[in-house]
Protein backbone atom coordinates (compact mmCIF):
# COMPACT_ATOMS: atom_id res chain seq x y z
CA UNK A 1 0.00 0.00 0.00
CA UNK A 2 0.97 3.64 -0.42
CA UNK A 3 0.65 6.36 2.23
CA UNK A 4 1.20 10.09 1.67
CA UNK A 5 2.32 11.98 4.77
CA UNK A 6 2.69 15.72 5.33
CA UNK A 7 6.41 16.17 5.95
CA UNK A 8 5.78 18.61 8.83
CA UNK A 9 4.08 15.96 10.96
CA UNK A 10 6.64 15.13 13.66
CA UNK A 11 7.72 11.75 15.06
CA UNK A 12 5.96 9.78 12.31
CA UNK A 13 8.96 8.76 10.22
CA UNK A 14 9.53 5.01 10.39
CA UNK A 15 6.01 4.36 11.69
CA UNK A 16 4.73 2.86 8.42
CA UNK A 17 7.93 2.04 6.54
CA UNK A 18 7.71 -1.65 7.37
CA UNK A 19 4.20 -2.05 5.99
CA UNK A 20 3.82 0.49 3.18
CA UNK A 21 5.45 2.69 0.58
CA UNK A 22 5.60 6.10 2.25
CA UNK A 23 5.89 9.47 0.51
CA UNK A 24 6.62 12.60 2.58
CA UNK A 25 5.58 15.90 1.01
CA UNK A 26 4.78 19.47 2.04
CA UNK A 27 1.04 19.73 2.56
CA UNK A 28 0.65 22.09 -0.39
CA UNK A 29 2.41 19.59 -2.69
CA UNK A 30 -0.13 16.81 -2.21
CA UNK A 31 -1.70 17.00 -5.67
CA UNK A 32 -4.31 14.87 -7.50
CA UNK A 33 -1.47 13.24 -9.46
CA UNK A 34 0.32 12.23 -6.25
CA UNK A 35 -2.88 11.08 -4.54
CA UNK A 36 -4.16 9.08 -7.52
CA UNK A 37 -2.69 5.72 -6.47
CA UNK A 38 -2.44 6.33 -2.72
CA UNK A 39 -4.36 4.29 -0.18
CA UNK A 40 -4.15 6.76 2.71
CA UNK A 41 -3.21 10.35 3.48
CA UNK A 42 -1.90 11.64 6.80
CA UNK A 43 -2.24 15.39 6.77
CA UNK A 44 -2.52 18.71 8.55
CA UNK A 45 -4.77 21.68 7.87
CA UNK A 46 -2.82 22.88 4.83
CA UNK A 47 -3.97 20.03 2.55
CA UNK A 48 -7.50 20.58 1.25
CA UNK A 49 -9.00 17.12 0.97
CA UNK A 50 -11.89 17.60 -1.43
CA UNK A 51 -13.21 16.28 -4.74
CA UNK A 52 -10.51 18.08 -6.70
CA UNK A 53 -7.80 16.18 -4.82
CA UNK A 54 -9.54 12.85 -4.38
CA UNK A 55 -11.79 12.21 -7.41
CA UNK A 56 -10.66 9.10 -9.26
CA UNK A 57 -8.05 8.26 -6.63
CA UNK A 58 -7.66 5.03 -4.70
CA UNK A 59 -7.60 6.85 -1.36
CA UNK A 60 -9.62 4.95 1.22
CA UNK A 61 -8.65 6.73 4.45
CA UNK A 62 -7.60 10.24 5.53
CA UNK A 63 -6.17 10.96 8.98
CA UNK A 64 -5.55 14.54 9.99
CA UNK A 65 -3.23 14.93 12.97
CA UNK A 66 -5.21 17.98 14.10
CA UNK A 67 -8.31 18.74 16.12
CA UNK A 68 -9.89 20.72 13.30
CA UNK A 69 -11.07 19.04 10.13
CA UNK A 70 -12.66 21.83 8.10
CA UNK A 71 -9.95 21.22 5.48
CA UNK A 72 -11.64 17.88 4.78
CA UNK A 73 -14.79 17.91 2.63
CA UNK A 74 -16.50 15.39 4.85
CA UNK A 75 -19.68 15.27 2.76
CA UNK A 76 -17.70 14.38 -0.35
CA UNK A 77 -15.63 11.80 1.52
CA UNK A 78 -18.69 10.19 3.06
CA UNK A 79 -20.42 9.98 -0.32
CA UNK A 80 -17.28 8.64 -1.98
CA UNK A 81 -16.75 5.97 0.68
CA UNK A 82 -13.54 7.54 1.96
CA UNK A 83 -13.20 7.18 5.71
CA UNK A 84 -11.61 10.00 7.65
CA UNK A 85 -10.59 10.83 11.19
CA UNK A 86 -9.24 13.77 13.13
CA UNK A 87 -7.40 13.89 16.45
CA UNK A 88 -9.88 15.41 18.92
CA UNK A 89 -8.27 16.80 22.02
CA UNK A 90 -4.71 16.04 20.90
CA UNK A 91 -3.47 19.57 21.53
CA UNK A 92 -5.98 20.67 24.13
CA UNK A 93 -3.35 20.83 26.89
CA UNK A 94 -1.17 22.93 24.61
CA UNK A 95 -3.95 25.47 24.06
CA UNK A 96 -4.60 25.41 27.81
CA UNK A 97 -0.95 26.42 28.30
CA UNK A 98 -1.27 29.13 25.61
CA UNK A 99 -4.30 30.66 27.35
CA UNK A 100 -2.64 30.40 30.78
CA UNK A 101 0.38 32.29 29.47
CA UNK A 102 -1.90 34.86 27.83
CA UNK A 103 -3.77 35.45 31.08
CA UNK A 104 -0.56 35.92 33.02
CA UNK A 105 0.78 38.42 30.50
CA UNK A 106 -2.53 40.32 30.46
CA UNK A 107 -2.54 40.36 34.26
CA UNK A 108 0.99 41.77 34.32
CA UNK A 109 0.56 44.42 31.63
CA UNK A 110 -2.92 45.51 32.73
CA UNK A 111 -2.29 45.20 36.48
CA UNK A 112 -5.14 42.72 36.90
CA UNK A 113 -5.98 40.56 39.88
CA UNK A 114 -7.39 37.56 38.06
CA UNK A 115 -9.60 36.71 41.03
CA UNK A 116 -11.53 39.89 40.20
CA UNK A 117 -11.94 38.96 36.54
CA UNK A 118 -14.90 37.27 34.84
CA UNK A 119 -13.96 35.16 31.82
CA UNK A 120 -16.38 33.74 29.28
CA UNK A 121 -15.36 30.45 27.70
CA UNK A 122 -17.27 30.05 24.43
CA UNK A 123 -17.06 26.42 23.36
CA UNK A 124 -16.49 23.91 26.16
CA UNK A 125 -15.22 20.82 24.38
CA UNK A 126 -11.82 19.18 24.78
CA UNK A 127 -10.03 22.53 24.76
CA UNK A 128 -12.56 24.83 26.39
CA UNK A 129 -13.11 22.49 29.33
CA UNK A 130 -9.37 22.49 30.11
CA UNK A 131 -9.19 26.27 29.76
CA UNK A 132 -12.13 26.59 32.14
CA UNK A 133 -10.36 24.34 34.66
CA UNK A 134 -7.26 26.56 34.57
CA UNK A 135 -9.37 29.69 35.03
CA UNK A 136 -11.11 28.12 38.01
CA UNK A 137 -7.75 27.20 39.54
CA UNK A 138 -6.69 30.84 39.13
CA UNK A 139 -9.79 31.94 41.05
CA UNK A 140 -11.53 33.63 38.14
CA UNK A 141 -15.29 33.76 37.71
CA UNK A 142 -15.93 31.44 34.77
CA UNK A 143 -18.96 31.55 32.46
CA UNK A 144 -19.41 28.55 30.18
CA UNK A 145 -21.25 28.85 26.86
CA UNK A 146 -21.80 25.76 24.73
CA UNK A 147 -25.28 25.39 23.17
CA UNK A 148 -24.81 21.78 21.92
CA UNK A 149 -23.65 20.62 25.35
CA UNK A 150 -26.40 22.63 27.04
CA UNK A 151 -29.05 20.91 24.92
CA UNK A 152 -27.58 17.49 25.71
CA UNK A 153 -26.78 18.00 29.40
CA UNK A 154 -29.16 20.69 30.62
CA UNK A 155 -28.61 24.33 31.42
CA UNK A 156 -27.27 24.09 34.99
CA UNK A 157 -23.60 24.52 34.07
CA UNK A 158 -24.02 26.83 31.09
CA UNK A 159 -25.03 30.39 30.31
CA UNK A 160 -26.25 32.13 27.19
CA UNK A 161 -23.90 33.94 24.85
CA UNK A 162 -25.74 37.11 25.82
CA UNK A 163 -24.76 36.64 29.47
CA UNK A 164 -21.14 36.20 28.43
CA UNK A 165 -21.42 39.37 26.35
CA UNK A 166 -22.97 41.21 29.30
CA UNK A 167 -20.63 40.12 32.10
CA UNK A 168 -17.24 38.93 30.84
CA UNK A 169 -14.07 41.02 31.09
CA UNK A 170 -12.28 38.46 28.91
CA UNK A 171 -13.86 36.22 26.27
CA UNK A 172 -11.95 33.25 24.88
CA UNK A 173 -13.23 31.33 21.85
CA UNK A 174 -12.84 27.56 21.55
CA UNK A 175 -15.52 26.60 19.05
CA UNK A 176 -15.24 24.50 15.89
CA UNK A 177 -15.83 26.22 12.57
CA UNK A 178 -19.43 25.47 11.59
CA UNK A 179 -20.54 27.22 8.42
CA UNK A 180 -24.27 26.68 8.83
CA UNK A 181 -27.02 25.36 11.09
CA UNK A 182 -28.22 26.38 14.52
CA UNK A 183 -24.67 26.11 15.88
CA UNK A 184 -23.02 28.08 13.08
CA UNK A 185 -19.83 29.76 14.24
CA UNK A 186 -18.66 31.35 10.99
CA UNK A 187 -18.22 35.05 11.79
CA UNK A 188 -19.61 34.56 15.29
CA UNK A 189 -17.54 37.63 16.13
CA UNK A 190 -19.36 40.00 13.79
CA UNK A 191 -20.60 43.58 14.01
CA UNK A 192 -23.70 42.54 15.95
CA UNK A 193 -21.61 40.59 18.45
CA UNK A 194 -19.23 43.47 19.11
CA UNK A 195 -21.98 46.08 19.40
CA UNK A 196 -23.67 43.94 22.06
CA UNK A 197 -20.68 43.73 24.41
CA UNK A 198 -21.11 45.49 27.74
CA UNK A 199 -17.72 45.33 29.52
CA UNK A 200 -15.27 46.20 26.72
CA UNK A 201 -13.63 42.79 27.12
CA UNK A 202 -10.38 41.41 25.78
CA UNK A 203 -11.24 38.91 23.05
CA UNK A 204 -9.01 35.85 22.51
CA UNK A 205 -9.30 33.75 19.36
CA UNK A 206 -7.28 30.54 19.35
CA UNK A 207 -9.76 28.29 17.54
CA UNK A 208 -10.40 29.20 13.87
CA UNK A 209 -9.71 32.44 12.04
CA UNK A 210 -13.08 32.56 10.32
CA UNK A 211 -14.90 32.60 13.65
CA UNK A 212 -14.03 36.31 13.95
CA UNK A 213 -14.81 38.68 11.08
CA UNK A 214 -11.70 40.72 10.34
CA UNK A 215 -13.36 44.01 9.44
CA UNK A 216 -15.71 43.76 12.42
CA UNK A 217 -12.96 43.20 14.99
CA UNK A 218 -10.90 46.06 13.55
CA UNK A 219 -13.93 48.34 13.84
CA UNK A 220 -14.52 47.11 17.41
CA UNK A 221 -10.95 47.96 18.38
CA UNK A 222 -11.14 51.38 16.78
CA UNK A 223 -14.45 52.18 18.51
CA UNK A 224 -13.36 50.78 21.89
CA UNK A 225 -16.06 48.09 21.92
CA UNK A 226 -13.31 45.72 23.02
CA UNK A 227 -10.23 46.73 24.99
CA UNK A 228 -7.90 44.28 23.30
CA UNK A 229 -7.60 41.38 20.87
CA UNK A 230 -5.35 38.35 21.27
CA UNK A 231 -5.19 36.45 18.00
CA UNK A 232 -3.63 33.12 17.08
CA UNK A 233 -6.04 32.20 14.27
CA UNK A 234 -6.64 34.53 11.34
CA UNK A 235 -8.88 34.77 8.34
CA UNK A 236 -7.15 34.02 5.03
CA UNK A 237 -4.05 32.45 6.54
CA UNK A 238 -1.24 32.85 5.67
CA UNK A 239 -2.21 36.09 3.89
CA UNK A 240 -3.44 37.80 7.03
CA UNK A 241 -4.66 41.36 7.49
CA UNK A 242 -1.58 43.34 8.51
CA UNK A 243 -3.62 46.24 9.87
CA UNK A 244 -5.34 43.85 12.27
CA UNK A 245 -1.97 42.42 13.25
CA UNK A 246 -0.74 45.91 14.14
CA UNK A 247 -3.82 46.44 16.32
CA UNK A 248 -3.63 43.22 18.33
CA UNK A 249 -2.37 43.12 21.90
CA UNK A 250 -0.82 39.68 21.39
CA UNK A 251 -0.41 38.05 17.98
CA UNK A 252 0.85 34.57 17.11
CA UNK A 253 0.92 32.56 13.86
CA UNK A 254 -1.59 29.77 14.62
CA UNK A 255 0.65 27.95 17.08
CA UNK A 256 -1.51 27.73 20.22
CA UNK A 257 -1.68 23.96 19.89
CA UNK A 258 1.94 23.52 18.85
CA UNK A 259 3.45 21.96 21.95
CA UNK A 260 5.59 18.93 21.23
CA UNK A 261 3.30 16.92 23.52
CA UNK A 262 0.23 17.86 21.49
CA UNK A 263 1.95 17.10 18.19
CA UNK A 264 3.12 13.72 19.46
CA UNK A 265 -0.41 12.86 20.58
CA UNK A 266 -1.91 13.88 17.23
CA UNK A 267 0.66 11.77 15.40
CA UNK A 268 -0.02 8.75 17.62
CA UNK A 269 -3.78 9.05 17.11
CA UNK A 270 -3.36 9.22 13.32
CA UNK A 271 -1.04 6.21 13.17
CA UNK A 272 -3.38 4.16 15.33
CA UNK A 273 -6.41 5.15 13.22
CA UNK A 274 -4.76 4.05 9.97
CA UNK A 275 -3.44 0.88 11.61
CA UNK A 276 -6.89 -0.09 12.82
CA UNK A 277 -8.55 0.66 9.48
CA UNK A 278 -6.07 -1.34 7.39
CA UNK A 279 -5.21 -3.95 10.02
CA UNK A 280 -1.52 -3.03 10.14
CA UNK A 281 -0.94 -4.17 13.74
CA UNK A 282 0.52 -0.84 14.81
CA UNK A 283 -2.06 -0.19 17.49
CA UNK A 284 0.61 -0.04 20.21
CA UNK A 285 2.93 2.30 18.29
CA UNK A 286 4.19 5.29 20.28
CA UNK A 287 6.13 8.34 19.07
CA UNK A 288 9.74 8.55 20.19
CA UNK A 289 12.33 11.29 20.32
CA UNK A 290 10.08 13.99 21.77
CA UNK A 291 12.43 16.85 22.61
CA UNK A 292 13.10 17.79 26.20
CA UNK A 293 12.52 21.37 27.33
CA UNK A 294 15.23 23.76 28.39
CA UNK A 295 15.53 23.75 32.20
CA UNK A 296 12.89 21.08 32.91
CA UNK A 297 13.77 21.21 36.63
CA UNK A 298 13.73 24.71 38.06
CA UNK A 299 13.70 26.46 41.42
CA UNK A 300 10.59 28.54 42.07
CA UNK A 301 11.35 31.20 44.66
CA UNK A 302 8.22 32.88 45.97
CA UNK A 303 9.97 35.41 48.19
CA UNK A 304 8.01 38.67 48.25
CA UNK A 305 5.58 37.50 45.56
CA UNK A 306 1.81 37.13 45.63
CA UNK A 307 0.23 33.78 44.78
CA UNK A 308 -0.68 35.04 41.31
CA UNK A 309 2.89 36.22 40.71
CA UNK A 310 4.30 32.86 41.82
CA UNK A 311 1.94 30.96 39.52
CA UNK A 312 2.75 33.36 36.68
CA UNK A 313 6.47 32.78 37.22
CA UNK A 314 5.96 29.02 36.87
CA UNK A 315 3.70 29.24 33.83
CA UNK A 316 5.92 31.71 31.99
CA UNK A 317 8.96 29.54 32.69
CA UNK A 318 7.34 26.84 30.56
CA UNK A 319 6.01 29.18 27.89
CA UNK A 320 6.09 32.97 27.55
CA UNK A 321 3.73 33.93 24.74
CA UNK A 322 5.50 37.26 24.32
CA UNK A 323 8.39 35.49 22.60
CA UNK A 324 6.08 34.15 19.88
CA UNK A 325 4.47 37.57 19.56
CA UNK A 326 7.84 39.25 19.04
CA UNK A 327 9.04 36.65 16.53
CA UNK A 328 5.81 36.97 14.55
CA UNK A 329 5.89 40.75 14.35
CA UNK A 330 9.49 40.64 13.13
CA UNK A 331 8.69 38.05 10.47
CA UNK A 332 5.10 38.63 9.37
CA UNK A 333 5.80 37.37 5.85
CA UNK A 334 7.07 34.04 7.24
CA UNK A 335 3.75 32.82 8.64
CA UNK A 336 4.13 29.24 7.43
CA UNK A 337 7.84 29.05 8.20
CA UNK A 338 7.23 30.17 11.79
CA UNK A 339 4.74 27.33 12.15
CA UNK A 340 6.83 24.73 10.38
CA UNK A 341 10.00 25.57 12.30
CA UNK A 342 8.31 26.21 15.64
CA UNK A 343 10.74 25.73 18.55
CA UNK A 344 10.36 23.14 21.27
CA UNK A 345 7.52 23.84 23.67
CA UNK A 346 6.60 21.30 26.32
CA UNK A 347 3.50 21.30 28.51
CA UNK A 348 3.37 21.70 32.30
CA UNK A 349 3.84 17.99 33.18
CA UNK A 350 7.28 18.05 31.52
CA UNK A 351 8.51 20.48 34.22
CA UNK A 352 9.50 19.84 37.83
CA UNK A 353 9.36 22.60 40.42
CA UNK A 354 11.82 22.81 43.29
CA UNK A 355 10.00 25.08 45.69
CA UNK A 356 11.47 27.82 47.78
CA UNK A 357 9.26 30.03 49.93
CA UNK A 358 6.07 28.79 48.28
CA UNK A 359 3.02 28.07 50.44
CA UNK A 360 1.40 24.63 50.30
CA UNK A 361 -1.87 26.06 48.91
CA UNK A 362 -0.05 27.70 46.00
CA UNK A 363 1.95 24.54 45.41
CA UNK A 364 -1.28 22.58 45.22
CA UNK A 365 -2.59 24.89 42.49
CA UNK A 366 0.61 24.29 40.53
CA UNK A 367 0.27 20.55 41.02
CA UNK A 368 -3.31 20.67 39.71
CA UNK A 369 -2.07 22.61 36.68
CA UNK A 370 0.12 19.59 35.94
CA UNK A 371 3.54 20.53 37.25
CA UNK A 372 5.69 17.90 38.92
CA UNK A 373 6.76 18.93 42.44
CA UNK A 374 10.09 17.82 43.82
CA UNK A 375 9.79 17.00 47.50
Amino acid sequence: MKIIIDDKIPYIRSAFEGVAEVIYLPGSKTTPEIAKDADAIVTRTRTICNERLLAGSSVKFIATATIGYDHIDTDYCDNAGIKWTNAPGCNSKSVEQYIASTLMVLAETRKLNLKDICIGVVGVGNVGSKVAKVCNLLGMKVLLNDPPRERAEGSAAFVSLKQVMDEANIITLHVPLNMKGEDATFHLGNEEFFSGLKCKPVLINSCRGEVVETQAVKAALKSDQISGFVCDCWENEPDIDLELLSMTEIATPHIAGYSKDGKATGTRMSVHAISQFFGLELDDWQPSGVEQPVNPVFELDGSGLSEQEIIAKAILHTYDIRNDDQDFRKNTAQFEQLRGDYPTRREFPAFTIVRKNVEDETLEVLRKLGFQIKS
